[in-house]
C-alpha cells in the first residue's frame, strides 16, 4: 500500500475490497473436491488420527465431554478463525512479497513461516510435542490454500482434521 503526500497530509491508498478478498483467499474457488491432492491429504489425516488412537497417543475424552458445542467449536469455529488469520491474512500477505512466494518444491516460504507461527501459537494450550506436531498439518493447509488460491479448501481440510482427531479421542 503506497502512501503519497497531498496538500501537506499523507494519504494511504487502500486497495479495493476485491483485492483484499483475493489476497486473503476469499474469492471464488475452483472445485477442490475434484482434486486428488485434496483427497490424498484427507486420507492422510484419517490415517494419522487412526494411528494416534491405535497407539494410544490421543487421550480419550472424559465421559460426556463430546458435546455438540465442542464439535461445533472444534470443527467449525476454531478452523474458521485460525484459517482466516494464518492462511488468509498472514500467508496471503507473505505470498504478496517476492521472497514469500519463493518455493522449495511444492512449499513456499510463506507457507513454512505461517506454519511455524501456527505451531508456536499452539504452545499456549498444548504441550510442546503436540504443538510441534501441528506444523505438518499446517503445511498441508497452506499447500492446499496455495494450490487453489483460495481459503475454502484449507478451511475444509482443517475442519476435517479436527473432526478426525475428535473421533480418535472419542473412540
Amino acid at each position: 500500500h503506497k502512501s503519497r503526500r497531498h496538500g501537506g497530509f499523507f494519504f494511504v491508498r487502500v486497495p479495493p475490497v476485491q483485492a483484499l478478498l483475493r489476497e486473503i483467499g476469499l474469492t471464488r474457488c475452483p472445485p477442490f473436491h475434484r482434486d486428488p491432492w485434496f483427497w490424498s491429504l484427507v486420507a492422510g489425516g484419517v490415517l494419522v488420527a487412526w494411528g494416534l488412537h491405535l497407539f494410544g497417543f490421543a487421550a480419550p475424552l472424559p465421559a460426556g465431554a463430546l458435546t455438540a458445542g465442542l464439535v461445533v467449536s472444534f470443527v467449525l469455529w476454531q478452523p474458521l478463525l485460525e484459517e482466516l488469520l494464518f492462511r488468509g491474512v498472514i500467508q496471503g500477505r507473505l505470498l504478496q512479497s517476492g521472497w514469500g512466494a519463493r518455493r522449495r518444491g511444492a512449499l513456499s516460504i510463506a507457507n513454512a513461516l505461517t506454519s511455524l507461527a501456527f505451531a508456536l501459537l499452539h504452545l499456549v494450550h498444548q504441550p510442546p510435542i503436540w504443538a510441534a506436531s501441528i506444523f505438518v498439518p499446517s503445511l498441508a493447509f497452506g499447500l492446499i490454500r496455495e494450490r487453489h488460491a483460495s481459503l475454502y479448501p484449507a478451511l475444509a481440510l482443517h475442519g476435517l482434521y479436527n473432526l478426525f482427531f475428535l473421533l480418535a479421542r472419542a473412540a
